[in-house]
């Protein structure tokens, strides 16, 4: 019986594209799932053992609790036993409001903001004094932003044009919005006058509101007649609605909106803290709570292990294991104040794995995706070393990856396969590193490096001329054009701060494709997302005499039953929920009369069903070939049209966002890490995309660690030495043959994989 119990059985797995597979994965070893991009490892370890694992945790709670916490419905498996509590580590972005930080994500601020309260002189009051979100710790000035917002008439307004030629360039206020058509047609401004051309009145009324003291109505539509409407001016209704809110709250616009109308500077009173003068005048040693916040993590674990008061010992001895267990992935650099938002793919996957380790419990499953996403050769390392620590304190490791340094740590190699998409969803191959090799699997482990010999000639550069944002020290670069460019180093050494930050200051006409998900609702289709649906619609409707909207599912042709969903989610009150496929419809969205119509004796949902490859053969119209194509360039030939951008993996949401942009030639593109959740074997593709792309006469610069793309490139930029403070120099600027003699961390790395294929 024992012996049972030391693997987790799992039989008959059929979520998303499984193949009624059955897997024994042994405990307390690390065990790798790999395979290609779209092979079902996710569908194995998240659709179905992660959320079983979640079901069966939540059942231990009364019902009335469980109706209150995340539900989870049973995956599509005959058996799954032996599960042990999971502690899963995705890579899904970080949700991060204005205000999150990472004192906020890691739980460390009530903690410091306690310490102050209880050990800080002069003595200030509650810990909850401390916050910038109290009514009593909040900066007056600023409303405990740490910024000053104010609106930018010359952002906001084109004098040139009138209220209905889009003066007003903030979209709420112009004519897309109800606040501007009611501008408009309330009776106080001429819709067609130029700004320009408004008596000083006029323009002050529009501008300002009305004179001190004074009240203008204007007529607001609405479905029970004109109803009369205070009008205050669009300098103070902007303030009012979208700079004295949290911003990042409000569903209609974006922070980013806001900000490309706004001027922004530090807040003067409390010199960006968001914090009250008043509280930040209790200090522990010397230091108040926004220094704090702004000390380095190293920096900070020393303040706190200086602490000799009981009281104040004994709360920092709360804080000290979280943050050494940050210091000891490498995110020293960090402090308290660092917005969440940005952090780079490498950091914020590693705040996330430190929030979930400063555990002693035992017998637990983590699950990792792709740990070594964002990560430097030489940061893998240390993550490596984590996984063996979590392993050796029995517990079980399971990590989806394609790194093969991780790949040759693992006891148990699990590949899945042997394609991707309807081609993958069967296990290729269970066992030890030794049998991967004579195995049929796609990953190889004598994998080569190709180093660029031959790289193109360099005609012309980008440049950018003393870059200060966040970590950079003030760095003047040229970056080659119309060649195939890599920026690496080690995690916030300041890549993002040059590329994502300063890069796209002095070249706006950038086309950035980065980690960010796509807007990814169960209704938005592979056709949706690249533009063609509504070209198969109409193609539908010119061959038939009926409207295009029939042949939607979000319109006139969805299933009467199911509302073109597909499944029905009936409300079974306090039980697990269920997703029963619509039987009307058969799952297929549509209603009867739309299936009935064919075109080429094909109907709507058939013509969904074919593959990308399919499809190209299919269709005659030059549109949705050359979009259709674009999606086979990247490698994602294998998808249906009709596949919900929701169901794609990690690698295959960054292929298709890069395929949207792919239309356009003469262009800069900027990528921050495509290989991410990519397979070696897909490497070769998108390298030889890239390779394409610079040949037809584009720009092509990559933020990369893989040392595959940088051994392709014509061109390679190191920043670093070091990640924080230590980072934001330029350490290496060549040809990838010229990094062979460099002593960089990347160089180290490159070497020793050169070196590593020839011994």
């Amino acid at each position: 019986m024992s012996e049972i119990k030391d693997e987790i059985i799992l039989r008959g797995l059929k979520e998303n594209n499984l193949k009624n597979i059955n897997l024994n994965i042994p405990k307390e070893k690390i065990i790798v799932f790999t395979g290609l991009s779209g092979s079902g490892k996710s569908s194995v370890v998240f659709d179905t053992l992660a959320t079983e694992s979640r079901r069966q945790m939540t059942l231990n709670y009364p019902h009335y609790v469980r109706y209150q916490m995340p539900r989870y419905e049973r995956p599509h498996a005959d058996l799954m036993q032996n599960l042990s509590p999971v502690v899963v580590v995705e890579q899904r972005a970080i949700g991060s409001n204005s205000r999150s930080t990472v004192g906020t994500y890691m739980d460390l601020n009530p903690l410091i903001r306690l310490l102050f309260s209880r050990i800080g002189k002069p003595s200030i009051g509650s810990a909850n004094d401390f916050s910038s979100q109290s009514s009593l710790g909040r900066c007056p000035e600023c409303s405990g932003f740490g910024e000053v917002i104010a609106p930018d008439l010359n952002k906001m307004i084109d004098y040139n044009k009138s209220l209905r030629e889009y003066a007003v360039k903030f979209k709420p206020l112009s004519p897309s919005g109800w606040q501007g058509r009611w501008m408009m047609t309330g009776g106080l401004f001429d819709p067609d006058k130029p700004i320009k051309d408004y008596s000083e009145e006029e323009h002050h009324l529009l501008i300002y509101g009305p004179r001190e003291g004074e009240k203008v109505y204007a007529p607001f539509h609405t479905k029970n007649g004109p109803q009369p409407h205070e009008w205050d001016g669009l300098l103070p209704r902007f303030t009012r609605l979208y700079i004295n809110r949290d911003i990042s709250r409000l569903k209609e616009v974006t922070q980013d909106d806001v900000l490309a109308v706004s001027t922004h500077s530090l807040c003067p009173t409390c010199q960006g803290s968001g914090l009250n003068p008043k509280v930040l005048e209790c200090r522990i040693n010397g230091l108040n709570i926004a220094e704090y916040d702004q000390l380095e993590l190293t920096e900070l674990l020393e303040e706190l292990t200086n602490i000799k008061v009981p009281m104040g010992e004994s709360i920092a001895k709360q804080t000290i294991p979280h943050l050494t267990q940050l210091v000891e992935m490498g995110l020293g650099y960090l402090s308290l104040s660092r917005k969440m938002g940005t952090l780079s793919g490498g950091e914020a996957q590693r705040v996330k794995i430190a929030r979930h380790l400063g555990s002693s419990l035992n017998n637990i499953t983590y699950v990792f995706d792709e740990p070594s996403a964002g990560l430097h050769p030489e940061e893998v390392d240390r993550l490596i070393q984590m996984m063996k620590s979590l392993k050796a304190q029995h517990n079980t490791v399971i990590v989806i990856e394609h790194d093969l340094s991780v790949i040759k740590t693992a006891d148990e190699i699990i590949e899945m396969g042997p394609g991707a998409g309807v081609n993958g969803g069967k296990v290729v191959y269970q066992g030890k590193l030794e049998g991967l090799i004579s195995s049929e699997a796609a990953t190889t482990l004598n994998h080569k490096l190709k180093i660029n010999r031959t790289p193109r000639d360099i005609e012309s550069n980008f440049t950018i001329k003393r870059a200060s944002n966040n970590n950079l020290k003030n760095i003047s670069v040229k970056i080659p054009r119309n060649v195939l460019v890599s920026i690496c180093g080690v995690s916030g050494s300041g890549k993002s701060s040059l590329m994502l930050g300063a890069f796209p200051e002095s070249y706006p006409e950038t086309i950035m494709v980065g980690q960010g998900s796509i807007g990814t609702s169960n209704r938005s289709t592979l056709a949706t997302y690249m533009g063609i649906m509504d070209d198969v619609r109409s193609i539908f409707s010119k061959e038939t005499g009926q409207p295009a909207g029939l042949f939607s599912f979000n319109s006139l042709g969805a299933c009467p039953i199911c509302k073109g969903k597909g499944v029905l989610t009936p409300d079974v009150a306090f039980a697990d929920p269920v997703t029963l496929p619509c039987e009307a419809c058969g799952g297929t969205r549509y209603s009867d009369e739309a299936l009935s119509y064919r075109y080429q004796d094909k109907n709507i949902v058939e013509i969904l069903n074919l593959t990308i490859d399919e499809a190209i053969s299919f269709f005659k119209m030059p549109k949705i070939i050359k979009r259709v194509n674009t999606l086979k360039d990247v490698g994602l030939g294998y998808l249906t049209l009709g596949q919900t951008t929701s169901s794609l993996s990690g690698g295959e949401t960054q292929r298709l966002k890069l395929a949207s942009h792919l239309q356009k030639e003469g262009q800069i593109y900027l990528l921050d890490e495509p290989s991410l959740g990519l397979h070696t074997k897909d490497n070769g593709k998108l390298l030889d995309l890239f390779q394409e792309l610079v040949n037809r006469g584009n720009s092509v610069i990559i933020i990369e660690h893989n040392l595959d793309f940088i051994a392709a490139s014509d061109w390679v930029i190191e920043l670093g030495p070091g990640g924080g403070k230590q980072g934001g120099h330029i350490i290496f600027e060549g040809t990838p043959e010229g990094m062979l003699n460099a002593e960089t961390l990347t160089a180290k790395w490159l070497k020793d994989g050169f070196r590593k294929q020839y011994n």
